[in-house]
């Protein structure tokens, strides 16, 4: 639906305010802190239209107006401006992944959550990649002593999965490296559902001298592919629940119930086809689940090479600062995949 610009301009500054106080917007206010030559009486009149139309609520009879779910879409939509971030929230992003010591994938996710969160005092979410879409790396067998090795199988996107084996004693080291080798000859570069049972036959046949002592080897890899659940990395878990909107002790249990659910959040957070700025935003009932229908999600896809491998999400209030968590989003998601 078209507004007229006077329309417009009291959503805006209506939606701007009540993101800033969490209280209701009366037409003083507005009049006064954002559209001068106004009456508050011709502005009171168009929150009047505005409100039959479904942009907005009214709490109590004498209060002023907030925002209704349609209002913050209409704002997000048509009516939003891009923020840039201070230079000090740059340079924070930037020393983070610059001076950042861990590179294995789970570390990286683990500080991109928390630097997400602190960022923008709400909560984070980053959807882990599909086993089954990582690429085999390598296999490693590293000894704990005569009897014991670890045996570890690591992907391409940082999935390491180890079991505790049993080590042969007539296997020799230059032997058990030489079986290693081999594997991961066979294996490099295949994603995880390239490997299939027929193939782990044929290196059962390939290797039969030692089946017994590769039988923990193969589990290892029969069990990788028959997980697919995919993991959901956290920040800021609290934060959501500072919001005064969340007084209700009842929806702070269900919230930090569907936190500890990975395979609701994955729902939550499926791939989503993003828009032009690489940005999608849901709003309130827009999200699927049920437990998240009076918050707004802002989330965008991250990729491993030019491979998108899942999505990166900030988790608030309706009456989220849109604009700036978009913007904390796309700077911090830029970095992440150029690390």
């Amino acid at each position: 639906m078209i507004l007229s610009t006077r329309k417009r301009d009291i959503l805006r500054a209506i939606v701007l305010d009540y993101i800033k106080t969490a209280q209701p917007v009366g037409s003083r206010t507005i009049a006064r802190r954002y559209i001068a030559g106004l009456s508050p009486a011709t502005i009171r009149n168009e929150m009047s239209d505005l409100e039959e139309m479904g942009y907005l609520l009214q709490p109590h009879t004498s209060a002023g107006r907030i925002p209704s779910q349609k209002g913050y879409r209409y704002y997000v939509d048509e009516l939003m401006e891009a923020a840039d971030l201070q230079k000090e929230e740059k340079g924070t992003i930037n020393k983070v992944f610059s001076e950042r010591k861990i590179r294995e994938f789970e570390g990286i996710i683990k500080h991109t959550c928390q630097l997400l969160s602190s960022l923008t005092n709400y909560t984070s979410l980053i959807l882990g990649p599909h086993l089954k879409k990582s690429a085999f790396e390598k296999l490693q067998i590293m000894p704990i002593d005569l009897q014991r090795g670890l045996l570890v199988l690591v992907t391409d996107t940082g999935f390491v999965k180890n079991k505790l084996i049993n080590l042969p004693q007539s296997l020799s080291m230059s032997e058990l490296s030489r079986i290693v080798t081999y594997l991961n000859a066979k294996l490099k570069g295949l994603t995880v559902d390239k490997i299939t049972a027929s193939l782990i036959r044929e290196l059962r046949h390939d290797l039969y001298y030692h089946v017994k002592f590769l039988e923990d080897m193969f589990t290892l890899l029969e069990e990788s592919l028959a997980e697919d659940e995919r993991k959901v990395f956290l920040g800021g878990t609290t934060n959501i629940l500072n919001q005064p909107e969340f007084g209700d002790i009842e929806k702070v249990k269900a919230l930090l119930s569907l936190f500890e659910q990975d395979s609701q959040l994955a729902k939550l957070l499926a791939r989503p086809v993003v828009g032009v700025d690489g940005v999608i935003i849901k709003i309130g009932q827009e999200n699927v689940l049920k437990e998240v229908q009076e918050c707004s999600l802002v989330m965008t896809t991250y990729c491993l090479g030019k491979e998108v491998v899942g999505t990166v999400g900030l988790l608030g209030p309706t009456r989220m600062e849109y604009s700036k968590a978009v913007a904390v989003l796309q700077h911090v998601v830029s970095s992440l995949n150029k690390l």
